[in-house]
């Protein structure tokens, strides 16, 4: 688990995910520039970090390899809420985790968090974010 692999630069997508500055992002634009009379083409990938949030950008040869996250994408149930942080089990481990607030729950799912409810999390490179609330 939070283990990464390497992927060809030509190979990538946008929606696709790539490890920037050590950080996982998702990618947005992928640009190819056409190879010069000696040179190899080069790709300008553009990427929004999951857990920051942050735009970041590479440029690269296609013929490059790149880190790729493995996202572990897992179900656990909200045990309680702290004003900095929620405690989720994992419904197949039962391991219980602190995710704060901050960078670890996305926006949208802030308000619907609440003691007992199933909700999505993804676990990548040691880092834990809730990304949605699961109907029971």
């Amino acid at each position: 688990m939070g283990d990464k692999t390497k992927v060809q630069v030509s190979k990538l997508k946008p929606g696709r995910y790539i490890i920037i500055d050590g950080e996982p992002c998702r990618i947005v634009n992928i640009t190819v520039s056409s190879p010069g009379k000696h040179g190899s083409a080069k790709a300008r990938i553009e990427a929004v970090g999951i857990f920051d949030g942050k735009v970041r950008s590479i440029v690269k040869p296609t013929s490059a390899e790149v880190d790729v996250p493995i996202i572990d994408k897992r179900v656990g149930q909200v045990i309680a809420i702290t004003p900095d942080t929620v405690q989720i089990m994992d419904m197949e481990t039962y391991e219980l985790y602190d995710v704060p607030f901050e960078g670890g729950v996305e926006d949208e799912v802030k308000d619907q968090l609440k003691e007992g409810i199933t909700v999505e999390y993804w676990e990548t490179l040691g880092r834990i974010q809730i990304k949605k609330v699961r109907g029971e």
